[in-house]
């Protein structure tokens, strides 16, 4: 492993990733193959293409351009596919099903035959929590578990792993998944519910926290997550399965809390709106398996909510050009309507 293809890794995830492989590994090579949708920006990768130089190659492409992707990857003699590329935001998904199915089906297959066509690469895929759906009791979701996905983008995540296990049996491809918890920390678009309730509150406009505010998540500082992808590339067995994220959980309120305790700001921002249609009310993974691989988070929920939040209020430079841009319509669109429930 030394030439990887990082697709998405202009967004938020894959771009700490690549942060964190070039760092670590002085040998590794990586070319960021991403089309620049509004949630990919060279913003994201500035201070690592500085810092590394030729190590970090960037490519403008489609996942779903299969001849692009072809030649990417005879190119720059890749060995390695890690796909982080995916349209990823279930409010999105809601409103536009089309662009999830492209990007992350149909996006997915063109990958795993490129990898095939070239030899049979290794390839990597980063997948969600979300692909199990909500999860009842006290129950914490096992790799083994039967995937129910409850929205368009959780439905086209799981269909992406679907592929990416038909791979590996049908054709001998090898191939790792992994399933993230909830990321937070730099430079995550701030349509997503942590920078969008930073940004909000800095701006003192109110928090809109869908329904009762009282789901479960389990928040993981993302160079956490990017820890995790690596040993799984490294250590795990392919064809293998690895859930990533810190195992507990806390509620909607419980991290907004936590939010406008480290900005200063009042519990009045909080502003309970009408909820999202077929919104999940618990994930919580076991990660048990990559923990036995020697892979332990960092960061407590706490830690990672506060260290996310700090780089929001010390970057005004990045969110506030997209706070002004295309994201203005969205927010409207999204918000503007949402009916106030307390």
């Amino acid at each position: 492993m030394q030439n990887l293809l990082v697709t998405g890794g202009a967004g938020f995830i894959g771009c700490n990733f690549v942060r964190y492989m070039l760092d670590k590994y002085p040998d590794y090579h990586i070319i960021v193959y991403d089309k620049l949708t509004y949630a990919g920006r060279l913003e994201n990768l500035q201070d690592i293409q500085a810092k590394h130089g030729s190590r970090l190659r960037f490519v403008r492409g489609d996942i779903c351009d299969a001849s692009a992707v072809d030649g990417a990857v005879r190119a720059y003699k890749i060995d390695t596919i890690v796909n982080f590329a995916a349209e990823t935001h279930v409010d999105r998904s809601i409103m536009n099903p089309d662009a999830f199915i492209q990007t992350d089906v149909y996006g997915t297959y063109v990958l795993l035959e490129a990898a095939r066509k070239a030899g049979n690469l290794r390839y990597h895929q980063i997948s969600t929590d979300e692909v199990y759906g909500h999860i009842h009791g006290d129950h914490r979701s096992l790799e083994t578990d039967c995937l129910a996905p409850r929205s368009p983008y959780a439905a086209s995540k799981a269909s992406g792993d679907h592929m990416v296990n038909a791979y590996h049996i049908t054709y001998g491809l090898p191939i790792t998944i992994s399933r993230g918890a909830n990321n937070i920390g730099p430079y995550q678009y701030p349509e997503k519910v942590v920078p969008l309730f930073v940004t909000n509150a800095l701006n003192d406009i109110p928090l809109p926290v869908y329904g009762d505010g009282k789901q479960m998540r389990d928040y993981q500082y993302v160079m956490d997550h990017c820890a995790g992808i690596d040993v799984v590339l490294h250590e795990g067995k392919i064809g293998e399965t690895y859930n990533i994220g810190g195992g507990k959980e806390m509620t909607n309120l419980e991290m907004v809390q936590i939010l406008l305790d480290e900005l200063g700001k009042p519990a009045s921002l909080i502003q309970h709106v009408e909820d999202r249609q077929g919104h999940d009310r618990r994930y919580c993974m076991n990660v048990d398996k990559l923990m036995a691989l020697g892979w332990e988070p960092q960061y407590t929920h706490e830690e990672a909510i506060r260290a996310t939040v700090r780089w929001y209020v010390e970057n005004r430079w990045w969110w506030e050009p997209i706070r002004n841009g295309e994201f203005k319509q969205y927010y409207e669109r999204l918000y503007g309507n949402r009916r106030v429930i307390a």
